[in-house]
């Protein structure tokens, strides 16, 4: 949350080359991917990878990312979990971490200076 929270409003469009998604889009990305990994590795639902739109401001965005983290903390503190909800929480972890790393060289592109790591 603290990355998303630090690039200015202006620079969530920036993309560090034309190939890869823009900052907005990461964030987005990595909202979605805690929600798809949540259903399908840690609640074991087979869902479909159909990403929905991106949106328009910095301040959806953040709250899409603050909705799906808050479903994933209530899923994991709804008690004991199978080993295999175990595994799927890593995975998310390591996507989550892997995002998390290219978020933070858009944020050093912008001259920002990115918190501390932190879950």
């Amino acid at each position: 949350m603290n990355v998303a929270g630090l690039m200015p409003e202006a620079a969530y469009s920036f993309k560090p080359a034309d190939e890869v998604w823009s900052f907005g889009e990461l964030i987005h990305h990595i909202a979605y991917g805690i929600q798809w990994w949540e259903a399908n590795y840690v609640k074991g639902k087979q869902t479909e990878w159909a990403p929905p739109a991106v949106q328009d401001s910095k301040k959806e965005i953040k709250a899409y990312l603050e909705t799906a983290y808050d479903s994933l903390k209530k899923t994991l503190s709804n008690g004991k979990l199978s080993d295999e909800a175990v595994s799927g929480f890593h995975a998310t972890l390591d996507h989550i971490t892997h995002h998390r790393g290219q978020a933070v060289t858009y944020l050093r592109c912008k001259g920002i200076v990115p918190p501390e790591y932190g879950y």
